[in-house]
């Protein structure tokens, strides 16, 4: 199996395992029972300019431990206070180092959207990401059917938060797009074998429906990058590992902006 379909499928049993401590029926109440929110996730990344969606990630597959270090909720605050329009929280406990526990945290203290980074396999991790207080989850074109996503999409349209649908060639995003997806990510790096090609999201632009807020993710390194997004017509960035290694994160995200 690919790390991907590791992912999957570790995140397919600890769904299993939640299940039996919360069925699904409560979950699914739980979130109905909040208020619907109003997609601020996507309404975010909707301005003149490139959006940031900001990374919270202790951990990865590809590069191991990113941050031994790692005050999340100061961290979030700090994307907050320099001028970040999303953060994203990684709550993959394995391979990512994530937790729930982050996320809510996070959401509780900040007052931007926050995306669910994890591997969305189960409507029950939509209906958690509410509970959550997420703003947004994360569907990969990858190891979903586009029935799976069509289905999602809806749950997300129900309690009126956003889906980031990722995809990394031109058939995913065909999936995405047929399966309705508003907000579509490409992302440069390859998550079957996690090499990294920073041309993929431009040369994948022109397959993107105009009506669609565009996601370049991963591989985002400096200005010069940020610039090449927008050139390309990227709506947002997803920037992880290069703020996360920063020691001034407010520093390197004006420097990313151009500031």
């Amino acid at each position: 199996m690919t790390i991907l379909d590791q992912l999957a499928e570790y995140a397919r049993m600890r769904v299993a395992s939640a299940k039996l401590v919360k069925h699904f029926d409560k979950v699914k109440e739980e979130a109905l029972e909040l208020a619907k929110s109003g997609f601020e996730f996507e309404k975010a990344l909707k301005k003149d300019d490139i959006s940031f969606i900001c990374e919270c990630k202790k951990a990865s597959p590809s590069k191991g431990l990113i941050a031994p270090d790692f005050p999340y909720l100061e961290i979030a605050l700090d994307y907050e206070r320099a001028g970040a329009d999303c953060i994203s929280v990684l709550t993959e406990p394995k391979w990512f180092l994530g937790s729930d526990d982050y996320l809510e945290q996070i959401t509780e203290n900040v007052h931007i959207p926050c995306l669910r980074k994890d591997f969305t396999v189960d409507a029950y991790m939509i209906y958690e990401a509410k509970l959550l207080g997420a703003g947004a989850v994360l569907l990969i074109c990858s190891i979903l059917s586009e029935k799976d996503i069509e289905a999602y999409l809806d749950i997300c349209d129900l309690l009126g938060i956003s889906a980031l649908v990722e995809a990394h060639d031109e058939e995913e995003i065909k999936k995405a797009a047929a399966a309705g997806a508003r907000v579509i990510g490409v992302n440069n790096r390859n998550l079957k074998d996690f090499t990294v090609d920073m041309g993929n999201a431009a040369r994948l632009r022109a397959a993107i429906p105009d009506n669609v807020i565009y996601v370049s993710e991963s591989g985002i390194s400096n200005a010069a990058d940020v610039q090449r997004a927008r050139e390309f017509g990227a709506d947002a960035v997803l920037v992880g590992e290069t703020l996360m290694r920063a020691d001034d994160k407010a520093a390197k995200l004006a420097e990313l902006k151009g500031i």
